[in-house]
């Protein structure tokens, strides 16, 4: 069975009822679920801290364990540059997915620091960047892992 973790940052265990009109209605804990079903040959992980080392050590602890990793750094990846460096450092897969459109917020953050250590990246479809990413690891790795 194909094995992704889905790793979220800062404030994004609030979606569903931070900044609806950016982020949406729906919670990540209910998209999930639908996820599981959209996904049954997938074994998803699920992790979500607002401290940037934990994500650190989080993203360690998937190294032979995890196929791909979809991951969500919220601010940090307009700030973090140890994030970048642990996906570089755990040869994992990773794809980077963001709710919103970066590029039309804010000016800082137009900058991703850690979408180059990725091997592509999301943004600005909604929850469903979710799936998109999880339906690449599927397309692309499940033959290594059958």
């Amino acid at each position: 069975m194909l094995q992704v973790a889905i790793v979220n940052g800062p404030n994004l265990n609030l979606v569903g009822t931070r900044e609806t009109d950016i982020y949406g209605g729906e919670s990540l804990d209910s998209y999930f679920k639908k996820m599981e079903q959209q996904f049954p040959q997938v074994a998803f992980t699920y992790y979500q801290s607002n401290v940037e080392g934990e994500l650190i050590n989080f993203l360690h602890s998937c190294r032979g364990k995890i196929d791909g990793i979809v991951f969500n750094g919220g601010a940090y990846t307009h700030t973090s540059i140890a994030i970048p460096d642990a996906i570089a450092a755990i040869n994992i897969p990773v794809i980077e997915v963001h709710i919103s459109n970066i590029y039309a917020r804010e000016e800082y953050r137009k900058t991703s620091y850690t979408a180059a250590k990725c091997v592509g990246c999301i943004t600005g479809l909604g929850l469903q960047g979710y799936a998109l990413a999880t339906q690449y690891f599927v397309n692309t790795l499940s033959a290594k892992t059958s």
